[in-house]
């Protein structure tokens, strides 16, 4: 039985920041090989305005391929729209622990991106889909620098009464260290919320995703965010680099005997088939040892 759940991000927060066109049918794929490596929650895409996020602007021929059972980002009334009309069963919403990336990113204050999710999640409830929260700039803003802990409980328990399932603490420009994980997760318990509510998102902008990770772990945590290859970034944030990399997550956890439930080898070799298509090598410390051992 899996002992851990990784949510793969990689066709949604990995692409989204590619500046050349990626095929809608290459992104087909890529969720067809994860969902084949054994991953058990694949993010396909977002119904974002294509004016916003040019990547994604196939969402809805990529949801017809795979179907909706996928999980799918929203931003607002209008996304929702377009993923009920697909059938998704699982939506994700994206608030902001800050003012300035609330305004920058969802163009809404941060009290104001409340007034917009609230009939969002009640619409998407309604109508039976699952209403996962993320939260960014958990650990650190590149406008505002360190973010007060109490301000992103605030922000993360507010979007949990809204009637999400599960909140995703990112650390979106990767400054997170472990003891910051920990000391966020103290808060977040001590303030009503355990740690089966929560998953943690880390960028390794300074090479701390995985070290926070396993900090994640001994606190509790057993949701954890991650994309193949290491692929990503966040087009709003520019010092933001790639999401842990899934195959680095999933070495640690086999190195600890934690179940993950994913086949480490078809991973590995879905992240290189999407290297070749991006033109550029994985950035995955797992991938460059192993893929060459598996050529061979």
């Amino acid at each position: 039985m899996r002992e851990v759940t990784i949510y793969e991000v990689g066709p949604r927060d990995g692409l989204q920041n590619e500046s050349g066109h990626v095929p809608t049918q290459a992104k087909i794929e890529f969720i067809t090989r994860l969902a084949e490596a054994g991953l058990p929650i694949i993010e396909a895409t977002s119904f974002v305005h294509p004016r916003w996020v040019p990547q994604l602007a196939d969402a809805a021929d990529v949801v017809a391929a795979v179907g909706g059972t996928y999980p799918v980002l929203v931003p607002n009334d209008r996304g929702l729209d377009r993923a009920i009309e697909m059938g998704c069963g699982h939506i994700a919403i994206f608030g902001s622990a800050t003012e300035t990336f609330a305004q920058r990113n969802l163009s809404r204050s941060l009290e104001g991106q409340f007034e917009m999710f609230g009939p969002v999640v009640a619409r998407a409830l309604a109508a039976g889909i699952d209403v996962r929260a993320y939260v960014s700039m958990c650990w650190g803003d590149p406008w505002e620098g360190s973010v007060p802990v109490e301000q992103v409980v605030d922000v993360g328990r507010r979007l949990l009464d809204l009637g999400a399932s599960q909140l995703s603490l990112g650390d979106t420009i990767g400054v997170g260290t472990t003891a910051a994980v920990t000391g966020l997760l103290d808060a977040f318990n001590a303030a009503g919320v355990p740690d089966d509510r929560l998953a943690v998102h880390f960028h390794d902008t300074y090479g701390q995703a995985l070290a926070n990770a396993y900090a994640a772990w001994v606190h509790g945590v057993r949701t954890f965010d991650a994309s193949a290859g290491g692929l990503g970034g966040c087009p709003y944030a520019e010092s933001a680099t790639g999401n842990l990399a899934t195959e680095d997550l999933v070495w640690m956890f086999q190195g600890m005997g934690v179940e993950t439930g994913v086949d480490l080898g078809v991973l590995i070799e879905t992240s290189v088939w999407m290297a070749e298509i991006l033109g550029r090598p994985s950035p995955s410390r797992v991938v460059s040892a192993l893929a060459p051992k598996q050529s061979r």
